[in-house]
């Protein structure tokens, strides 16, 4: 598939995500090292190159991600009935930490309620967006290394 355009390999791999709910995404700490954190996707599955997700504000998650924006995601698809590997998915960007009350309520689910007890209204909770600049996939099959705009 390494002939195929950027919104194709993006229009395949978004594909694979719908079946996807957890990822790691990894951070640089202070000190140079990679943090890894599982995070959902909230099964917000039209991917365009955007994900969305909630945390907490004075997690040490967000205090890498103000000193260096540039994240990570790691995700893995789960095997196929005849034994082939899942889809394995490596996505690069730029994490903004978002406050707004408002951006929140368009990717909230009910399921956060387990986390976060007041909904959107949770006292320090932040939204991380995270803006894909690059991605890179193999699933048994295909893969693709690609640009996003």
């Amino acid at each position: 598939m390494a002939d195929k355009s950027p919104q194709q390999h993006l229009a395949h791999i978004a594909k694979a995500m719908k079946d996807i709910d957890f990822v790691m995404l990894n951070t640089h700490t202070k000190d140079g090292q990679i943090g890894a954190r599982p995070m959902s996707n909230n099964r917000q599955v039209d991917y365009d190159g955007d994900s969305y997700y909630f945390t907490w504000e004075d997690s040490l998650m967000v205090t890498d991600i103000k000193g260096d924006p540039k994240v990570g995601l790691s995700l893995q698809g789960a095997p196929s009935p005849k034994g082939a590997p899942g889809i394995f998915i490596s996505v690069e960007g730029k994490a903004e930490i978002v406050r707004d009350k408002a951006a929140f309520a368009e990717h909230w689910v009910d399921e956060l309620d387990r986390w976060f007890k007041d909904g959107t209204g949770t006292e320090g909770l932040v939204m991380l967006h995270v803006h894909a600049t690059r991605a890179a996939y193999w699933d048994g099959e295909n893969d693709g290394d690609f640009d996003i705009d």
